[in-house]
């Protein structure tokens, strides 16, 4: 079994055991005609002590169709695993898919209050099925428990499920692609913050023009479509960690941001 074969299995095994599945039916081998089996960061306080093909084509209800109608974290839990192996199958965006290693769903309870939304997977991201393990997603780690969280306490995800070449901007139509994905990722986890990391994963979300620059520091409401009915979460825009690791002085800047988001949130921020 080649190195993207395997990828693939386990990625479908942790779907299916995500989903509940905890064994699977035996299947008699193929036989052939004759009956033969065939570090800290300055502007960032440390933590607190203590065009695509079609052919698995994805409606854009597949939120309310694929969730589960449950409010506990088993249920949301089940929808997201659901949505997960659509994700693992899909091919819409046909140069993303004939590159990738693996695609990179997301990570983090079910029930998260606090999202994290990106713009795609990198180079580590695509090696290991995890969405912000690089360098950016350090940075992120240390932005998270700066807000007196652990990272285990949030949903982190991207616009894309799958590497764009040469870490290079989502197009248009990859974005429309993955949309029924990510929304229906925050369908089942309904969450009540969602935080936006860049300018791309932003103008995705709210569908505007604006840059981040422009959004950041307001809040925004954000309608999630749930068949338990529909919940509005609120967004808070700043920039992504890749920025911050090229303009070292914009950190401070985005822990104004989180402060803002702590203080929404009840924790103290100051």
């Amino acid at each position: 079994m080649n190195g993207r074969m395997a990828r693939a299995v386990r990625q479908r095994l942790e779907s299916l055991a995500a989903a509940g599945v905890t064994s699977l039916p035996w299947a008699e081998p193929r036989q052939d005609s004759q009956g033969e089996p065939a570090t800290r960061d300055e502007g960032i306080p440390a933590q607190p002590a203590g065009q695509a093909s079609r052919p698995n084509d994805l409606p854009a209800d597949l939120a309310a169709r694929e969730s589960v109608p449950a409010a506990d974290a088993a249920g949301r839990g089940r929808s997201l695993a659901l949505l997960k192996q659509r994700v693992i199958d899909c091919t819409r965006c046909t140069e993303l898919a004939a590159q990738r290693t693996q695609t990179v769903f997301g990570s983090g309870p079910a029930d998260a209050r606090l999202c994290f939304f990106g713009e795609a997977p990198g180079a580590d991201e695509d090696a290991s099925g995890e969405p912000f393990v690089g360098r950016a997603g350090q940075l992120l780690t240390k932005i998270i428990e700066a807000c007196q969280l652990r990272r285990e306490d949030v949903y982190i995800m991207n616009v894309l499920k799958c590497r764009p070449p040469g870490n290079r901007q989502p197009l248009p139509d990859e974005v429309a692609n993955c949309r029924p994905f990510f929304e229906g990722q925050f369908g089942a986890i309904a969450p009540e913050f969602i935080c936006c990391l860049g300018t791309t994963a932003a103008r995705a979300l709210l569908q505007t023009g604006e840059p981040i620059g422009k959004l950041r520091r307001r809040w925004f409401d954000h309608v999630i479509r749930r068949p338990e009915g529909d919940v509005t979460a609120r967004v808070l825009c700043t920039y992504h960690p890749s920025y911050l690791l090229r303009n070292p002085a914009a950190k401070r800047d985005v822990w104004e941001d989180m402060k803002m988001l702590m203080r929404a949130m009840g924790i103290p921020a100051d």
